[in-house]
């Protein structure tokens, strides 16, 4: 069964995306989760380009990783330059990285009007320069940037520069389709024509620039590719990377007799894509490929239906197998068979009168400004109040918001709530950034000595959506919280002419979803 290694740059490559960045910890963190399911290279990043890069190569010595081999990135010897003379081979010897991936040009375009060089000097740039750190006992991998669209443009020059590679002594050669912009029967043709040409396994490192990163990926393994280059989540330059989490999942499940990874681990698919998103402060790209909380999620009651006979009819796999799970959406397009699924998760019967109440209720709700399809945790506390065993932690009896400025322009928010649980009455004051923030903090001042679990509970996204004020039974804003604690995300809605309110109601209702949960696990 021949081994697919999976070569991982988000440190790298993905940092170069807009709006990301990754401090030192964080890229030790990813590190180690991606030894963790058996990744095979992880491209730490560029220590000539700044200091943070450099300590991680100094810092990542201290981890007890068992199967990733770290990479140290960098770029041929500038032209004009002897090797052992050039700064940045010389940063990357300095990083102890045992491999080291080394980007050069195999586009004659690229040779002669970006470096301003000759055909024959570029070669010279790259065999000296992998022959130098050869010597130097590290294991090179060479980046062939710019190969498949020289290839289209003079094959023979683009082919020159990977044998330049390889007899210098390069264990891998990597074909990139940098710009993104080719298609998958280039792809083919050129992989198969530099396998022909070459004694050294050949990889694939793909661009999304067409949306064909993945396709293109697979392709090249296909062709007889061993390696692929990528990105947790497709993060990149402009349109990105290609996503090694679907190639991943593609190569496990879709095609035959492939080895990756370690035995498992890729049913930890999905917690790895979260855990990018996390170390990022990102929101979950919902509708993402087999990880996303969209990609398995059912909301049309004939799909419904058909999963509940045969979970086959609307999934092309068992979402268990990327570590992700089914969800079935309630909205007033559902049919009694959503509730069904909805509710056996809790082992509630399946009562035709109780569905109908459900289904009213929500159908009533959505005619007021709610939606479900993203407040599950309001769901399933509407759930429980239609068959009455709903009992509520605590009584919101009254709240208060004052936002003041001063001269300077400085704004101040706080927030006095009031509530009882049980026989006491609670009355807290607090500040935050804004009113919902502030509300949250006095909340939670006036519940933790109640219910520590609340500790736990995390707010991660907050929107508000202007509901059509024209329409007859339409309220004003709809509020919609996205909560998690250490093991589940939640959403949850409040619908109110005032925002304060729609939010308090949201609010309200992730901490007793909360409450709920813990008590049924």
């Amino acid at each position: 069964m021949p081994r697919i290694e999976i070569y991982d740059t988000t440190l790298r490559d993905g940092s170069q995306a807009e709006g990301i960045s990754f401090s030192l910890q964080d890229k030790l963190a990813i590190t180690e989760r991606l030894d963790c399911l058996g990744f095979d290279y992880v491209e730490g990043g560029y220590p000539a380009s700044n200091e943070k890069d450099a300590q991680y190569f100094q810092r990542v010595r201290e981890l007890d990783l068992k199967h990733v081999r770290v990479c140290a990135f960098g770029m041929t010897r500038r032209k004009g330059v002897k090797a052992e003379d050039d700064d940045g081979l010389k940063s990357l010897i300095d990083s102890h990285a045992k491999t080291i991936t080394i980007v050069g040009k195999s586009s004659l375009f690229q040779v002669t009007e970006v470096l301003r060089t000759n055909a024959e000097e570029n070669l010279a740039m790259i065999g000296e320069s992998i022959a130098h750190l050869v010597a130097q006992g590290r294991e090179v991998i060479f980046d062939a940037e710019h190969f498949f669209d020289g290839w289209k443009a003079d094959a023979a020059y683009s082919i020159s520069a990977l044998k330049a590679a390889a007899e210098a002594g390069a264990k891998r050669v990597v074909l990139c389709d940098t710009n993104g912009g080719s298609m998958p029967e280039d792809i083919v043709r050129a992989v198969r024509n530099a396998i022909e040409s070459l004694t050294v396994p050949v990889g694939i490192h793909c661009h999304n620039d067409c949306e064909l990163a993945v396709a293109n990926s697979l392709a090249a393994v296909d062709a007889g590719a061993s390696q692929v280059q990528g990105t947790i989540n497709g993060f990149g330059e402009r349109c990105g990377n290609v996503d090694l989490i679907s190639v991943v999942a593609n190569l496990a499940l879709k095609k035959s007799g492939y080895d990756l990874l370690i035995p498992g681990g890729v049913a930890h698919l999905t917690e790895l894509s979260r855990f990018v998103y996390e170390i990022l402060n990102m929101n979950f790209r919902s509708h993402q490929p087999f990880v996303g909380k969209s990609a398995f999620a059912h909301k049309g009651g004939m799909h419904v239906s058909g999963i509940a006979r045969n979970t086959s009819a609307y999934e092309h796999i068992v979402p268990e197998l990327v570590g992700n799970e089914r969800r079935v959406l309630v909205s007033e397009l559902s049919g009694r068979s959503n509730l069904v699924a909805m509710t056996q998760r809790h082992k509630i019967p399946n009562d035709s009168k109780l569905m109908d109440s459900i289904l009213a209720q929500v159908v009533a709700l959505e005619g007021a400004g709610y939606q479900f399809e993203a407040a599950d945790g309001s769901f399933d506390l509407l759930v429980r109040k239609c068959i009455g065993t709903f009992r509520p932690h605590f009584e919101r009896l009254s709240y208060r918001v004052n936002v003041e400025t001063n001269a300077r322009g400085e704004i101040r928010t706080e927030a006095t709530v009031k509530i009882r649980i049980g026989d006491e009455i609670c009355h807290e004051v607090a500040e935050g950034d804004g009113p919902v923030n502030a509300i949250d903090a006095a909340m939670r001042k006036a519940l933790n000595g109640h219910f520590p679990a609340l500790q736990k509970l995390h707010l991660i996204d907050y929107k508000v959506r202007v509901i059509n004020s024209e329409a007859s039974t339409a309220a004003g804003v709809r509020g919609v919280i996205e909560s998690q604690d250490e093991t589940d995300v939640w959403g949850t809605v409040g619908v109110s002419e005032n925002v304060i309110e729609a939010s308090w109601i949201a609010l309200v209702d992730s901490f007793e979803y909360k409450l709920m949960k813990d008590e049924e696990s």
